[in-house]
């Protein structure tokens, strides 16, 4: 592991008296009303060891429990986040396992995340606790409200008795990658049992080298077998378990996203988490949380909360990195990691919408034109029909239509359909380059709100969209020239030469090109600019990777980062969005429909010319990205919007 030493926000409080804080308390809370401020600021600004040490005196001073006063005097989220940080972590966690089980239903989320994450001495103590507090095992009460695989790897977790850190079994490491491939990729079925063993008992060191040899032999990381061979709760616990052993501070960083964002906030988990790592590793998930989510978790928390609740929180969290602007090597590291993984990785592209099989084009056309002829639409049986079938079989229908019936499909939609519906359906029926083409000009005429169309439309590798628009290059050159301008209309004008490189990293060049980068930090942001475009513009994505990957060797620090920081305008959002697109397609995707729909009203436009554009590339992709990232389908997101859930797929 990279990360050493102390990296929590909470410490202990230099010239610690508990008594005289026990009397701090007691008049923050003594008659009518109470001082919440005095209260969050005083045990926000104590070690937890330093808490157990006034509830003591406060017993001694006062015949009360601190606890039960503080439950009296406050209220809501305030009250339980005060109370939750006076008890020792192993009570807390105990606690949190309890609620999770007790009564009808069981938060599993909450079991995974507290049993994939506790290192052995936290587990003992946490089973220890339990017994305390509720007089009962904690191994019976799990087992007793869980089942199957799940409840076998829970069972694992909690005796506690992983490999610890730094043992490494190098004769073994092959073989228990060779272990794992066998039973999940290589078979029909899985056998659990070895995934179970291998990952409830080898150390973290063991298990990182091991999953690097996975990637090697599997060309996919462990995460996408885990996701491909198991499922539900079982799914999950194994993915945590992956996440937590290759870096905890990233796992609680999607933890804590997850819990904000979107509707509602998940208090419960952000209660959890914001304790039990404020005197661990808070500085670590604060950077890593900055490197994947394009904001800091200061403002994150700052945005999602608020009174007494917000400013505890933000005393916990103990700073903002989008004011501190630095680049920390732990995060940097992490982010080498991560461009290692995606460097390796083999994507198979997975599409919604195949071609579909017995097809008629004749038949299809007269069925299209009963659907428009006479009073009323059969839009059911228009989406029926060209949602079911691929473009090149659309083009075949256009033709037959025209054929058959002397008239123009297109037309004919135009006039029948209306609004979302008429837009959608047009630019299925239209062919890849046709598409494009019509996205294109629509971007234009937005003017500059329709910066972000121009760059995402740049980066589709697998179809090639510069290809398909070579007949139009001199009309669109002259097009952006004259719709954009500076540094930004120069990246657009290189992109559509359609000059980007293709096949695989070159590697001794990308450690050129990744130097290349890093010395044009330290220069003036002109020729900054100008050097990241020559290698951003032009490189094949997979030599890219590995430019991205060794620029974070050369000079310590994450590209995403550097643009972010040193650019601005729509230069960094093309540079941005390059960089993004590159590290994971899917992904980028993924999030660009989820800004197409979240908050008041929905970008349609952005909507329509992604799920036309990737459904018969990789939509499927998109949609586990998008699963993954936001837990929610991207079915349950657009299914009020029927004309797009056609294109989803089952």
């Amino acid at each position: 592991m990279f990360l050493q030493g102390f990296r929590g926000t909470v410490t202990d409080a230099p010239d610690f008296d508990a008594s005289a804080d026990a009397e701090t308390l007691y008049n923050a809370m003594k008659g009518i009303g109470s001082d919440k401020e005095a209260i969050l600021d005083l045990v926000t600004g104590r070690s937890n060891a330093q808490r157990q040490e006034i509830v003591q005196a406060y017993k001694s001073s006062y015949g009360k429990n601190l606890i039960d006063d503080l439950k009296y005097e406050l209220t809501g989220k305030f009250e339980r986040l005060i109370v939750s940080l006076m008890r020792p972590q192993a009570y807390h966690d105990a606690k949190e396992i309890h609620d999770a089980i007790k009564g009808a239903g069981t938060d599993e989320k909450c079991l995974i995340e507290v049993l994939a994450s506790r290192n052995n001495q936290q587990i003992h103590n946490l089973v220890e606790a339990y017994k305390d507090a509720y007089g009962s095992d904690i191994e019976e009460d799990v087992t007793g409200d869980t089942s199957g695989h799940f409840k076998k790897m829970l069972v694992v977790l909690l005796q506690g008795t992983r490999d610890e850190p730094g043992v490494v079994h190098a004769d073994l490491v092959e073989e228990d990658a060779q272990a794992l491939f066998a039973a999940g990729e290589e078979q029909w079925g899985t056998e659990e049992s070895i995934f179970i063993m291998l990952l409830g008992n080898r150390s973290v060191n063991h298990l990182q080298m091991v999953f690097d040899k996975y990637q090697e032999i599997a060309e996919k990381p462990i995460e996408d077998s885990i996701k491909s061979e198991l499922s539900g709760d079982f799914e999950r616990l194994m993915l945590a378990v992956v996440q937590c052993i290759r870096s905890v501070p990233m796992y609680f960083a999607k933890r804590l996203y997850k819990s904000m964002k979107g509707l509602g906030t998940q208090d419960n988990t952000l209660i959890r988490i914001m304790i039990c790592r404020s005197e661990i590793d808070m500085l670590d998930i604060r950077e890593c949380f900055r490197m994947s989510y394009e904001k800091s978790l200061y403002n994150m928390i700052k945005e999602d909360t608020s009174g007494d609740y917000k400013r505890t929180l933000l005393a916990l969290c103990g700073g903002d990195d989008d004011l501190a602007g630095e680049f920390f090597p732990e995060a940097a590291q992490l982010a080498y990691k991560m461009w290692e993984t995606s460097a390796t990785t083999k994507v198979q592209l997975r599409p919604t919408i195949r071609p579909a099989s017995d097809f008629d084009p004749a038949d299809d056309a007269q069925n299209l034109r009963k659907a428009m002829k006479g009073f009323g639409t059969d839009e059911d049986v228009i989406i029926n029909i060209v949602a079911n079938r691929s473009n090149e079989q659309r083009q075949e229908i256009r033709q037959a239509f025209k054929s058959i019936l002397g008239r123009d499909l297109m037309k004919d939609l135009k006039s029948e359909l209306s609004k979302n519906l008429e837009r959608l359906i047009i630019g299925l029926m239209l062919t890849p380059a046709e598409f494009d083409a019509k996205m294109m000009r629509k971007a234009m005429e937005v003017g500059g709100d329709g910066n972000e169309e121009y760059i995402e439309m740049y980066r589709d590798t697998e179809r090639d969209i510069i290809w398909h628009l070579k007949c139009y290059k001199k009309s669109m050159e002259d097009a952006i020239q004259s719709d954009t301008s500076g540094r930004f209309s120069q990246i657009l004008t290189s992109l559509v030469q359609g000059a980007r490189e293709q096949g695989p990293a070159d590697c001794d060049r990308a450690l050129v090109d990744a130097q290349e980068l890093a010395d044009a930090c330290n220069e003036d942001s002109d020729d900054m600019e100008i050097k990241f475009m020559s290698i951003l513009c032009t490189r094949s994505f997979p030599h890219l990777r590995r430019v991205f990957q060794e620029f974070v060797r050369c000079s310590n620090k994450d590209i995403e980062q550097i643009i972010k920081k040193e650019m601005s305008g729509d230069v960094k959002q093309a540079m941005y969005g390059i960089v993004r697109s590159v590290k994971n397609q899917s992904n980028y995707f993924a999030e660009r429909l989820y800004k197409a729909m979240k908050g008041m009203g929905t970008d349609d436009r952005a909507l329509i010319r992604i799920m036309v554009s990737r459904s018969e590339v990789d939509l499927f992709n998109i949609r586990k990205e998008f699963k993954e990232t936001h837990d929610c389908s991207l079915h349950e997101f657009i299914q009020v919007e029927t004309c797009f859930y056609i294109l989803h797929g089952d």
